[in-house]
């Protein structure tokens, strides 16, 4: 059994880089004939600085991930399943990882071909979006996720759905040391001749140090000789940022009451042998934390194997591991109560013996060794059931039933009788940024496609309300405005050329499937209304658009001549900028790929479809490959990103990524596979809507399950978390095209060759 182990790891001082060095070592103890370590695994190593170099790490450890560069997760990734490793161990702390909340972790979980064990030491009560969506997927990649609280497994499977046959409980391990017979610490002046109580940890606000300064003028007036020992260095990140504010802060406060000389501050960081030393001199161990929300205390779980007397404010570690009368414990923030406490046990000899004697039993099977042994069955177990063919397998199939529920909830949360609005912080409508056409014209789409899904009352009643913002927003001469304020005052005279191609769109969709002739007739009338401005368009994207919407009303009317000459006419500018610019290594329109670039292609397939011109369907398959090499070549959905676009032989820019380029993806494919019916096309059209699931470079989903609305888009820490109407429309007509190009797979099976396939 050989295993790979991601974590923090020493020199780096941090609690998490100890936890996994014991358990690496842990698990070699279980093999003792084995000499050199590094039979028994290697550590891939996290470093919160740009230098992959910036710690002298001891030899098992052969891979160096930077916390902030994405791409060496990636790298960690392909080097674990190149390796012999039979399972995988990560230590999971949302700090430890790169991006919001440690988002970079999960494209790492992803690619990983091996069983996967998970140490979760932090499960939060009230998680943000993104923590939960963390949890969620780490919780789906991983084998196993192992908990060392009873409360932590409450919480998995309450709040995060885990399933609760994937946890198990491992409680925290402990050093396999016994105080020594002479123990150098009792001769330090801070404890030779003191009553010591003792907190040990890297300082930082929160830890709730001051309570117990603040008992000690009361601890100190029974028991003179009592002395508060702080053993640790301030953590790392604090020091960078507020330097030792914290322990300036408690020094002080110990002045004000007069305890000064009570107080000393032991400033390193300590080996499991020193430390062990320390918490067998003290008389008395003391976490004064100050909130209840610690699912994991690493250095709880050593005093109490050390046989220390615990006195603990009650968060939620603490009200586990010192049942049984291993431990005493005290209000947040309660000074009165813990001296009350202290000066009991320091005076009842016979009482603090009792809990010292009933910590080291139970300590007994927290030491390493035994731990070790648990997480090798773990492994054993895992890795003699692991179907390593089905991970390659299952990124790739198309499963229908992982689509969400559709749900209109939040498009009627951003829609009121005006039309629907712009932007959403989170989830809840940002009416100070009014209303566009732009929006108004996909939610039009939208609610049509949903109505004749089946016939929906809810979308049907939304119709009205889009069409009439339409109409709200032409000009006189035919033309549109695109921008209106929530007290419906006008914000530009006329709209971009990309805001009226989308409403032509909207409305020849609306001409070709309407759902009464009400709606088609005022449809019919807005669509001529401007056809005079379609010869004075002069960018691609805005005669894109409208190319599409001109080839839906062609659908309603094929015979009508003069559309379909304006159509070819339309095509024609996409034709001879592909011509212009194309070479045998750039299949593309312009020598750049800026925003909405699916949409081109998928224009040129519409007007070939009405037209019939050969040339045309080359030129979108050609330009539909190009983009496809470029966007799927990863195995998912990769779409250009705002930041500065993607030049002709410049850098591929993977960031910011935006719902509306998935969805023009979407009907790329799925109008390749109605032109062509290539299955292929289905699959790839699958893969691109699985963006929105979390099929994506940062593998976190942006469709909200809670809201029913889409986030914004994919940023280099992480997600977007506003839902506006341009990333949740593009969601909701990206998964009504998958729907509907199921359907079309099925009946195309079922009566073209005789069997069902979807």
């Amino acid at each position: 059994m050989k295993i790979a182990y991601i974590s923090t790891y020493p020199p780096r001082e941090c609690g998490i880089a100890t936890f996994n060095q014991n358990l690496f070592h842990a698990v070699c103890a279980n093999f003792p004939k084995r000499g050199d370590v590094l039979q028994n695994g290697f550590v891939v190593a996290l470093n919160d600085n740009e230098k992959l170099n910036e710690h002298e790490y001891p030899r098992e450890v052969k891979f160096v991930i930077r916390q902030d560069h994405q791409k060496d997760y990636i790298r960690a990734a392909n080097y674990i399943n190149t390796s012999d490793a039979d399972a995988v161990i990560l230590e999971h702390e949302f700090g430890i990882y790169g991006g919001e909340s440690g988002i970079y972790v999960l494209p790492l979980l992803k690619r990983l071909h091996k069983p996967l064990i998970s140490i979760l030491h932090t499960v939060l009560k009230e998680p943000s979006f993104v923590q939960k969506i963390i949890i969620r997927e780490l919780a789906e990649q991983s084998s196993k996720i192992v908990v060392m609280s009873r409360r932590a497994v409450d919480f998995l499977t309450e709040i995060y759905d885990v399933p609760v046959e994937k946890i198990q409980i491992i409680e925290h391990g402990v050093p396999d040391l016994e105080a020594p017979a002479n123990n150098p610490v009792k001769n330090l002046a801070a404890f030779k001749n003191h009553r010591v109580l003792l907190t040990f940890g890297l300082l930082s606000r929160g830890k709730g140090l001051e309570t117990v300064i603040k008992a000690l003028p009361e601890i100190v007036q029974q028991h003179p000789d009592v002395m508060y020992v702080v053993l640790g260095n301030t953590h790392p990140g604090v020091l960078k940022s507020s330097g030792e504010e914290y322990r300036d802060y408690l020094k002080s406060l110990a002045a004000q009451l007069g305890v000064a000389k009570n107080l000393t501050f032991i400033n390193k960081f300590v080996t499991d042998e020193e430390l062990i030393d320390y918490l067998t001199a003290a008389e008395i161990y003391v976490t004064p934390y100050l909130n209840e929300a610690q699912i994991t205390s690493g250095t709880l779980s050593y005093a109490v194997g050390s046989g220390s007397a615990v006195v603990s404010t009650p968060y939620w570690h603490a009200q586990e591991l010192l049942e049984g009368g291993r431990g005493r414990l005290f209000n947040f923030r309660d000074s009165d109560q813990l001296s009350s406490i202290i000066n009991e046990l320091l005076s009842d000899h016979e009482k603090l013996t009792e809990m010292k004697e009933n910590s080291y039993e139970y300590g007994l099977h927290l030491r390493w060794p035994k731990v070790g042994a648990e997480y090798i069955k773990v492994a054993q177990e895992l890795t003699a059931s692991y179907d390593f063919s089905e991970r390659l397998l299952q990124s790739s199939i198309v499963d229908p039933e992982i689509l969400p529920k559709f749900s209109l909830a939040h498009v009627k949360r951003l829609t009121d009788d005006t039309g629907i609005v712009q932007h959403a912080k989170y989830g809840i409508p940002n009416l100070k940024e009014g209303y566009c056409l732009d929006d108004n014209s996909r939610a039009l789409i939208m609610a049509l496609m949903a109505y004749q899904r089946n016939k929906s009352q809810e979308a049907f009643d939304l119709l009205p309300i889009y069409l009439s913002y339409i109409h709200y927003m032409q000009t006189d001469d035919g033309n549109f405005r695109n921008f209106l304020s929530f007290n419906r005052m006008y914000l530009d005279e006329v709209g971009s050329e990309d805001s009226f191609g989308r409403t032509i769109w909207a409305l020849g969709y609306l001409i070709d499937c309407a759902a009464n002739s009400s709606y088609q007739e005022f449809a019919f009338e807005l669509f001529i209304k401007s056809i005079p401005h379609f010869d004075s368009l002069k960018y691609l994207r805005g005669i894109a658009n409208t190319i599409i919407g001109v080839s839906l009303f062609l659908k309603a009317y094929p015979t009508d001549k003069g559309m379909t000459d304006k159509l070819i006419q339309m095509t024609k500018p996409l034709v001879d900028a592909y011509e212009q610019t194309r070479a045998d290594d750039w299949e593309w329109f312009e020598n750049e790929m800026t925003y909405d670039n699916a949409i081109l292609p998928l224009a040129l397939l519409h007007s070939c479809q009405v037209t019939g011109d050969e040339r045309v369907r080359e030129i979108a398959l050609k330009t539909m490959n190009f983009l496809d090499e470029l966007t799927l070549s990863k195995g998912y959905l990769s779409p250009v990103g705002n930041e500065g676009w993607y030049h002709r032989g410049g850098e591929f820019p993977v960031y910011d990524q935006q719902a509306i380029e998935t969805m023009a993806m979407v009907l790329m494919y799925f109008q390749a596979y109605q032109t062509l019916r290539d299955p292929e096309y289905i699959e790839k059209m699958f893969l691109c809507y699985r963006w929105f699931l979390g099929d994506n470079s940062m593998r976190a989903p942006l469709y909200d399950h809670e809201t029913k609305g889409c986030c914004d888009g994919l940023l280099p820490t992480g997600i977007n978390r506003n839902q506006g109407a341009e990333s949740t429309l593009a969601y909701l007509i990206s998964h009504l095209t998958v729907l509907r190009a199921f359907e079309l797979e099925y009946e195309y099976n079922k009566n073209e060759r005789g069997v069902e396939a979807v």
